[in-house]
């Protein structure tokens, strides 16, 4: 690493976005993923729809202020 950078002809902002939404990968444990993969599998869906609907559900649950057994 430098001791010194130069950034007297950066620009600021040249990068930023103001509206733009990340998407966030999410890491789950192998035993998770298997069986993710294989339910997508089964029901010929996308794992990303799967994983969306799931999660859609237990939003509702939550919204309905059901605990989640966590």
């Amino acid at each position: 690493m430098r001791q010194e950078y130069d950034f007297s002809k950066g620009e600021r902002g040249k990068f930023y976005r103001p509206n733009v939404e990340l998407s966030l990968p999410i890491y789950l444990e192998p035993d998770i993923a298997r069986f993710v993969r294989e339910l997508a599998r089964r029901n010929e869906l996308p794992i990303e729809l799967l994983i969306n609907n799931w999660l859609r559900k237990e939003i509702a649950f939550m919204k309905e202020g059901v605990k989640l057994a966590l």
